[in-house]
C-alpha cells in the first residue's frame, strides 16, 4: 500500500490576498471553483505537482455555526502552521520580505538542524520556511 497527501487546506480572510502571498513562494493557482458567494483555489507548484493547497474562506462549504468558529481561530492566529522545504531559506526569506509579508522570525539555525524563518500569511496563518542543511 502507498499512500501521498494530495491536498490540504488553508483558510483564509481573502482569497486573493492569499493568492499573491503564495504566488511569492512560487505557488501557482491550477484549479478556481466558485460556488455561490464562494470559490476554492488550488495552488501547487512544479517541485511537488502531485500536491495542492486548496484556500478558501471560513464559511465556504461549511454550516454558518461552523464558518463562525473556524473564522474566530483564524482570527486568533490558532489554525494550524505550514512548513515549506526551500534550496536557499535566505532568498525565500528576502523574497517574503520584500512583498511586505509580516515577518515572524528572520533565518536563524535550529538546533535540531534546519535553517528557517517565519512569516504570517496575510489572513495570520503562520508560514514556516525551513532548509535542510548539506549533509
Amino acid at each position: 500500500m502507498t499512500i501521498e497527501l494530495q491536498y490540504c487546506n488553508i483558510t483564509v480572510n481573502d482569497v486573493d490576498e492569499a493568492i499573491a502571498f503564495y504566488n511569492v513562494l512560487g505557488l501557482d493557482v491550477r484549479n478556481d471553483v466558485a460556488s455561490g458567494d464562494y470559490r476554492w483555489v488550488s495552488l501547487g507548484s512544479d517541485a511537488q505537482p502531485e500536491l495542492g493547497i486548496v484556500v478558501s474562506v471560513p464559511h465556504a462549504g461549511r454550516s454558518q455555526a461552523d464558518g463562525d468558529a473556524l473564522q474566530e481561530l483564524l482570527t486568533k492566529g490558532l489554525l494550524p502552521m505550514l512548513v515549506f522545504r526551500t534550496g536557499d531559506v535566505d532568498a525565500t526569506f528576502e523574497a517574503l520580505r520584500a512583498s511586505g509579508a509580516e515577518v515572524l522570525q528572520e533565518p536563524m539555525d535550529q538546533g535540531w538542524g534546519p535553517r528557517d524563518c517565519a512569516f504570517r500569511d496575510p489572513s495570520g496563518n503562520m508560514v514556516r520556511i525551513s532548509q535542510t542543511p548539506a549533509a
